[in-house]
């Protein structure tokens, strides 16, 4: 574990609000120089704790209006790697993140499709041809609330 002090749990949540900002903005922000924020930038940087820009892409304006959630139990995991069946959920274009888990299924799986009907399809002609799936609970995504963590 890594230890923060307050001034980098600062620049965490302000980052965390707005990707965008830049040490200039953070330093006028917190009343603190723009070098001194820069070098903790990159400290965090270095340290890992901080990871690239992510791009958030809004799914509904690229015609992907239902996102669902798939636990996924394998039925043959003796015959099937679990290596093989992640390559291929991760071939599949609509699904977005695949998760192994601890607990009644073994994979999550976040899947995005057009409407209901071409969730059927994916669900019919790709998640259910996938090497060794077995039980399958879906769990249509009502809505989503972002809530960027304990520093955020």
């Amino acid at each position: 574990m890594i230890a923060l002090d307050n001034l980098d749990r600062s620049i965490i949540t302000l980052l965390v609000k707005n990707k965008n900002f830049t040490a200039s903005d953070i330093s006028r922000s917190l009343k603190v120089s723009q070098s001194k924020i820069w070098r903790r930038i990159k400290k965090l940087t270095d340290l890992g704790v901080l990871t690239g820009k992510k791009v958030l892409v809004d799914r509904k304006k690229l015609g992907f209006g239902v996102t669902v959630f798939l636990g996924v139990k394998l039925a043959t995991k003796r015959r099937v790697s679990l290596a093989d069946f992640e390559r291929a959920a991760c071939s599949i274009p609509e699904v977005q993140l695949v998760q192994h888990v601890l607990g009644l299924y073994d994979y999550r799986l976040r899947v995005v499709a057009k409407d209901i009907s071409d969730f059927e399809r994916v669900l019919r002609r790709r998640i259910m041809t996938l090497p060794g799936v077995g039980d399958v609970e879906a769990n249509v995504l009502l809505s989503e609330e972002y809530r960027p963590g304990p520093l955020g």
